[in-house]
């Protein structure tokens, strides 16, 4: 009979322990849940956005995943698909307007749409352009480089903008 209990007794400590280490770590020390952070950052990346915009006089329309995007100048060429290898100038820069990277009409960049290390949200609305045309994406941290930033010129948690021109 003493040994059953003997197993009992630590299991039972452990998977108290157990427990309690879940419930911390599903709240931070401020006590707010992680998913109450993530729709708090969320609300601010939106409302940055939205300032930049009403700063700048841009008419943004944002898409369902959070991309938001104007169209500067329409193409007239085809829309643009995954796979198809597109070039293009484009200027990436930060709300502040600090210029992170950009071509020039000498070096446009020319990539195979999909097969590239490209953020999400850029890939989310270059899919929108056709041939020839220019837009504006202004993108939140979750479509772009994240917590991390890229590692460069981008800190973690950026918003970033992109002027895109397609050839």
């Amino acid at each position: 009979m003493k040994k059953p209990l003997l197993i009992l007794i630590p299991l039972f400590v452990l998977l108290l322990s157990c427990k309690h280490y879940q419930k911390q770590g599903s709240e931070r020390p401020d006590g707010k849940s992680m998913i109450e952070m993530n729709r708090y950052l969320l609300t601010k990346d939106r409302e940055l956005i939205l300032n930049y915009c009403e700063r700048k006089s841009i008419e943004a329309k944002e898409t369902p995943t959070g991309l938001w995007y104007s169209v500067v100048k329409e193409g007239s060429g085809n829309t643009i698909n995954e796979g198809e290898i597109i070039t293009f100038d484009y200027e990436c820069s930060l709300l502040d307007g600090t210029i992170c990277y950009s071509t020039s009409e000498d070096t446009p960049r020319t990539t195979r749409l999909g097969y590239s290390e490209m953020e999400s949200g850029l890939l989310e609305g270059i899919k929108l352009m056709s041939h020839g045309s220019e837009f504006i994406f202004i993108i939140p941290p979750y479509l772009a480089h994240g917590v991390r930033g890229d590692g460069n010129k981008i800190p973690g948690r950026s918003v970033v903008v992109y002027r895109i021109k397609l050839k």
